[in-house]
């Protein structure tokens, strides 16, 4: 095991990649780090993962605490993060991480599929999330997904949370400064962006929107690619999340 306190290495991962080795012509596998204060829960994302040529789990955590010297020590590409640990929770851990300059991508862990905790996490700039009860290829199809950039939510999930938001928020008495920021960056937004962007906090696909829209599927992937540049978020659910805070849906 690796001599990081409090995280551990699984025998034989490959540390950091080293930059001054020979180069690969194949593509390194996904690095993949693994927080979670449960040990079977760990145990097993670890065999569903550790076995593919494409994916390699190189460290474990049991506490948000571990995460940066996890992260600093095996250079993860994914952290899948529990959001549920007893000292520093998943979602602090996400929002310190995310923060950081390059961050690796990461995967929120829980037992709930609508919760507030989740919706904090991917306000923070967390990819997705998964249900700890997710089928193992789906797990491998996330982790792959999240890696290549792309969000693990589909969009009945974000119908789904952006019915909890509307459901669990009461009407703000007085200024809401949310509301003022979403309107204020939606603002600068051209009218077709803005279509765009309201489209995807309804939580329609691409096909949907292309359809509503009169675009092809291509053209609706550049709108979403350049709102998330003009806005400067990290997936389409924190757009969908803005178009909310905004009162627009």
């Amino acid at each position: 095991m690796a001599a990081v306190a409090g995280v551990t290495s699984p025998a034989g991962a490959a540390g950091p990649p080293d930059a001054t080795g020979p180069a690969d012509a194949a593509a390194p596998p996904v690095r993949v780090l693994i927080v979670d204060d449960d040990a079977l829960v760990r145990a097993g994302l670890s065999m569903i993962l550790g076995g593919l040529p494409d994916l390699a789990v190189v460290g474990e955590a049991a506490d948000g605490g571990e995460v940066p010297a996890a992260v600093a020590a095996y250079a993860p590409d994914v952290v899948l993060m529990d959001i549920r640990m007893p000292r520093v929770d998943g979602l602090t851990a996400t929002e310190a991480l995310r923060a950081q300059p390059h961050p690796p991508e990461v995967l929120v862990l829980t037992t709930f599929d609508a919760d507030e905790q989740v919706l904090r996490a991917l306000r923070a700039g967390a990819a997705g999330f998964l249900l700890k009860d997710t089928p193992p290829a789906e797990i491998v199809r996330a982790v792959r997904r999240v890696a290549a950039g792309e969000a693990t939510l589909s969009p009945t999930v974000t119908r789904t949370l952006i019915a909890h938001v509307t459901a669990a928020a009461p009407g703000p008495v007085g200024p809401d400064p949310r509301r003022e920021r979403a309107l204020r960056l939606l603002t600068g937004l051209s009218e077709r962006e803005r279509q765009v962007a309201v489209a995807l906090g309804r939580g329609h696909t691409n096909a949907e929107i292309a359809g509503e829209l009169f675009m092809s599927v291509a053209t609706v992937k550049a709108y979403v690619s350049r709102l998330l540049t003009r806005l400067e978020l990290n997936n389409r659910v924190q757009v969908a999340l803005l178009v909310h805070d905004a009162g627009l849906v």
